[in-house]
């Protein structure tokens, strides 16, 4: 219980450090990881070790992606890219779809890319659509970061689906096929909760974290006649994700483009997240109509990037180590240890999932854990059919949804990509996943009791 007390008001110290005492977020984030640490009795050097060890994984992981994604974002907005994207998406949904637009590109995107990268790299392209039809970029950051939610934690080939499906024994075409149909219902539930709630928060498409000024970000005139084509400006997006997928696709049991060879050498290579995104850079570097050097110096384009970049990596890592030290505490054993001898059928491994999640952060970490400690119990549960193992699997990742706040590294990408500060991060982005992850757990409710 001490733990679970230290969680929340760790969480309290955060929001009320950022929000009423001005305090940057890496400083709260940073005492905060500590003051747990040592409050919750871990030794004082696993302490040290769990915020070094946790700082430097996240960034490793999505420092260099975050560096790129600002790097093809700068050459986006900068040549008219953007701006050209916004105005044909536009044309073909309308002004008034914009969220419908981000979320069922995040719903595609998302099944082999892990959220963070393809919110980076979706990022420009939602503040220019934002900003092209006039809207909040609230609505427009939370449906993108709700839509890449939807099918990240519930459909392989993300790694954590793919773990629980092997440490439950499910089939994975079946927890593909119900993962999919789940997702739609937490789809449309993100949808909507971007379209009746973060529609009323106004946030300006241009300026906040690591974003340009309305002066600087806003399209020279004649812009859209002088920028790229729509072929041309979707490539640095789309090419690195069509890398990414490949290489998920190629990853898969079944080994579609066979075992090894040439051919799986060069596709890990190319689809790793940070070698796709250098691609993207480079693509983006010939959207300029006339390329000069000076773009890429420090006080040109990408140097613009990179200052901007910063200040969301560091805080991302921060996030990294605060999630880590809660990890190593053993909270996740304490919440699922507390649950499950508890007789509450499917709703079991939601619950279990979901309190992991929030203690220490991690979607991957909490699927995992919860599928380990829900293996032995699927007989007395009576989930131990073919169906019901996929739908479990699908259970899971719906509580690993369950919610996305300070120690969750997205969280912080979410935040501060689209100009929010902590009290609207939990308020759209935390609510936002408390939403979505409940009603996929009732479709899967619904699901056990009439397709079973």
């Amino acid at each position: 219980m001490w733990l679970i007390a230290l969680l929340v008001l760790s969480i309290a110290f955060i929001v009320l450090a950022t929000t009423r005492l001005k305090m940057h977020p890496f400083l709260a984030l940073l005492l905060t990881a500590f003051g747990f640490g040592i409050l919750s009795g871990m030794p004082l050097k696993d302490v040290v070790d769990s915020v070094n060890n946790g700082f430097g994984g996240t960034i490793g992981y999505i420092g260099i992606v975050i560096l790129a994604g600002a790097i093809i974002g700068a050459f986006l907005e900068k040549s008219g890219g953007a701006y050209r994207l916004a105005t044909s998406i536009l044309k073909i949904t309308g002004q008034k779809q914009v969220p419908m637009a981000m979320a069922g590109m995040g719903y595609i995107v998302s099944i082999p890319v892990f959220c963070d990268s393809a919110f980076v790299l979706l990022a420009p392209l939602m503040r220019a659509l934002a900003s092209k039809a006039g809207i909040t970029l609230a609505s427009a950051a939370v449906a993108l970061s709700l839509g890449l939610y939807a099918t990240h934690t519930m459909v392989p080939p993300t790694p954590g689906p793919v773990a629980a499906a092997g440490i439950l024994g499910a089939d994975l075409g079946l927890v593909i096929m119900w993962g999919m149909l789940v997702g739609l219902v937490s789809l449309v539930a993100g949808w909507l909760f971007a379209v009746l709630v973060a529609s009323r928060t106004y946030i300006a498409p241009e300026g906040g974290p690591g974003m340009e000024s309305d002066a600087e970000a806003a399209p020279a005139p004649g812009a859209e006649a002088e920028g790229p084509t729509v072929l041309r400006s979707l490539l640095p997006i789309f090419l690195p994700i069509v890398l990414i997928v490949a290489r998920s696709i190629g990853e898969l049991p079944s080994k579609p483009f066979g075992e090894g060879g040439a051919l799986m050498d060069i596709l890990g290579f190319l689809g790793q997240p940070v070698v796709a995104l250098l691609i993207g850079v480079g693509l983006a570097m010939t959207l300029p109509k006339r390329f000069d050097r000076e773009m890429l110096s420090m006080s040109g384009w990408v140097g613009q990037a990179i200052v901007g970049a910063a200040t969301i990596i560091i805080i991302t890592g921060a996030g990294g180590a605060f999630g880590k030290v809660l990890q190593n505490s053993g909270i996740a054993d304490v919440i699922g240890g507390a649950l499950t001898g508890s007789n509450l059928g499917v709703w079991l491994p939601f619950i279990i999932a979901a309190g992991i999640k929030t203690a220490q952060g991690s979607s991957t970490v909490a699927i995992i854990t919860t599928a380990g400690l829900i293996a032995p119990l699927l007989s007395s549960l009576g989930l131990d059919g073919e169906t019901q193992r996929a739908l479990v699997v699908v259970a899971i990742g719906a509580g690993a949804m369950v919610v996305s706040h300070a120690n969750d590294s997205y969280f912080w990408v979410v935040t501060q990509f689209s100009g929010m500060d902590v009290k609207t991060g939990y308020r759209l982005q935390t609510l936002g996943t408390l939403v979505q992850g409940t009603a996929a757990a009732s479709a899967v409710y619904v699901l056990t009791m009439f397709a079973l």
